[in-house]
């Protein structure tokens, strides 16, 4: 008879509830060959109450290894005599050794609970009970890959694995590796804990606000491994707030976190580290100072720090920094980095609609040489990393080349430069980022936010947008590629709204909560920063990949790395209406594939 297998994880029929690996075999004809009806298959058995899992390629279908080992008959569940109980078990053991082998065709964790929103408006739904989840990543043995796939059509880091082979055959496009070819080193991906998000995820209830950190957080989420903190109010929160909001209080006396940062991000922010198998590096950045230091006296429109760097308030607004990361140290929560400020050319329009310190580049110059700067590197805190900027990326190379000229005093202070990326579409990246960093390799270059449905024209929350999803690979493939070392999204959950917040500044973010109904949706937009986040840890390094093309011209877009533990990842995005067959070609040979359309593929091996 033909053997079903199937893995994942299932609920244990002894009533509590306790959950245990599902790794067995059975021989059933029946939903063999049910299981070879469809590329996509549910495992399902009522009387162990299985949860549904879905494989990808060939289907196997598993009853629960306990079934046999209490000596019940798998599609009867009698009970059997000690001959067959112990045949039976000799047999599940033979089968465990099959599996392993064949471990390459089948798929774990947990399948995508989809809801549509339209045609392929497809978003993944999780609550207190049920969440989608994904094996942690392990290398395929030598001469084998991995290929994660996500479509508009609806798969979610769908999961198999194929062979390398000779070079008999060539594809018309082979994207070929070059590993001598070495490039930037990669911090990670990430996004931020604003006040917002922090009213999202602790509006569900406990069970549902772990499933929410588990996904982005854990080896079976999507494995983010930087966080974004506002340092104290912005766009995102409900109140204009500062730490030090007492008037004239240069000693920052008063200065002291809030609940926000006590009972909200701090607590969050403790409770995503604790579900990380990876260091998460933190970085923050200030929207506004203390509306009494600002020339407008206002939390927004046209203002600055009051009189020139180096005098009072400039000095003050310095030591501001310092006592944040004092305080946050105090909740043993240390940083990896600082901007300069959020966007500092917002400051310098008027009517500006929400909290923004508005620098020139020379301001900035100035005020990191006189005053932020020697007060970094005269306190404990002289390791952390100062980048500038935080702005979009039309501002480069000039800011660039103000803030790091030859002659400035504040270059030896910086390590690197932020970028947003609203107004990517009039500034290209050759001409920006590309050109910035052939001006300045020296210090590094960090996307520290974006996010979509931030333009007046676009709606602001899209369920289910594949597009939307699109823009954020687009946006990550074309700077990793040059030289930029992360991308950080921006808030880690919204409302179904976009919000909540005082600016009704409304977005769109990977996850969207519904606080009615205690869910929380994963957007494409998730699964596309997957494909990174998960496979690319901190300290990969990028290499060459050249394409080769027989005829016509090529639409994919692709990025390849070399991970700290040798193994190559290539992450693919296909936005055309059709599906591409390519090779990816590599010192033991070659991959022929393709890629269907509106997809992207992440690709890892081990190299010889």
């Amino acid at each position: 008879m033909p053997l079903g297998l199937c893995n994942g994880t299932a609920r244990m029929p002894d009533g509590a509830g306790r959950e245990k690996p599902l790794y067995t075999a059975f021989q059933t004809p029946k939903n063999f060959a049910q299981a070879q009806k469809s590329h996509w298959c549910e495992c399902m058995y009522d009387h162990s109450k299985i949860i549904s899992y879905r494989c990808e390629g060939f289907c196997f279908v598993f009853f629960p290894l306990w079934s046999l080992e209490f000596g019940a008959d798998p599609l009867t569940h009698k009970r059997a005599t000690s001959e067959t109980m112990w045949s039976t078990q000799a047999s599940v053991l033979g089968w465990w050794i099959l599996l392993f082998q064949m471990a390459h065709r089948v798929t774990g964790g947990l399948p995508c609970n989809r809801k549509y929103f339209g045609r392929d408006s497809i978003v993944c739904v999780c609550n207190s009970t049920y969440c989608d989840t994904y094996d942690p990543v392990s290398l395929p043995p030598a001469g084998f890959f991995t290929k994660y796939e996500s479509s508009k059509t609806g798969k979610r880091l769908a999961q198999s694995q194929g062979t390398f082979q000779d070079r008999t055959f060539m594809p018309d496009i082979v994207l070929a590796l070059e590993p001598t070819q070495w490039y930037q080193t990669v911090k990670g991906f990430g996004g931020s804990v604003t006040d917002s998000a922090s009213i999202n995820i602790l509006s569900l209830t406990p069970e549902t606000q772990s499933n929410l950190l588990r996904s982005y957080f854990s080896e079976d989420g999507i494995e983010y491994n930087v966080i974004r903190l506002p340092m104290a109010s912005c766009d995102f929160s409900m109140r204009l707030y500062t730490y030090a909001d007492w008037s004239n209080d240069y000693e920052l006396k008063h200065f002291s976190l809030v609940e926000e940062d006590v009972k909200m991000k701090i607590p969050l922010v403790h409770r995503a580290k604790a579900m990380s198998k990876k260091p998460i590096s933190l970085f923050a950045s200030p929207w506004t100072a203390p509306i009494w230091m600002k020339t407008n006296h206002d939390w927004k429109g046209k203002g600055s720090l009051k009189g020139d760097p180096g005098n009072r308030v400039h000095k003050t607004w310095a030591n501001y920094f310092i006592r944040f990361l004092d305080e946050y140290a105090k909740h043993n929560l240390t940083f990896w980095a600082l901007t300069a400020g959020n966007e500092p050319t917002a400051g310098l329009l008027a009517n500006y609609p929400f909290q923004c310190l508005g620098f020139t580049p020379e301001q900035q110059r100035d005020f990191i040489a006189l005053d932020l700067g020697p007060a970094l590197a005269n306190s404990s805190y002289r390791d952390t990393r100062l980048i500038i900027l935080d702005d979009n990326r039309v501002n480069l190379p000039h800011w660039a080349k103000v803030v790091l000229s030859e002659d400035s005093q504040a270059r030896r202070y910086i390590h690197g430069i932020g970028v947003h990326w609203y107004l990517d579409f009039i500034a290209p990246i050759d001409d920006t980022v590309g050109i910035t960093h052939e001006m300045f390799p020296d210090y590094f270059l960090f996307s520290t936010e974006a996010c979509a449905g931030a333009q007046f024209w676009e709606r602001d929350v899209i369920l289910g947008d594949w597009d939307r999803g699109n823009q954020y690979s687009r946006s990550i493939l074309e700077n990793l590629n040059h030289n930029v070392i992360g991308w950080m999204d921006w808030n880690l959950a919204l409302d179904l709204e976009g919000g909540p917040n005082w600016a009704k500044n409304y977005v769109d973010s990977p996850i969207i909560v519904d606080v009615a109904s205690d869910t929380f949706y994963k957007q494409p937009m998730f699964y596309h920063m997957a494909h990174f986040s998960k496979f690319i840890p901190e300290g990969s390094q990028r290499v060459g990949l050249s394409s080769i093309k027989k005829s016509g011209a090529c639409c994919l877009e692709y990025v390849a790395l070399i991970r700290p533990d040798g193994a190559a990842v290539v992450v693919v995005l296909n936005r055309s209406p059709r599906s591409i067959s390519f090779g990816l070609s590599d010192t033991m040979g070659l991959i022929v594939t393709d890629i269907p359309p509106n997809s992207i593929q992440t690709y890892l091996w081990r190299r010889e």
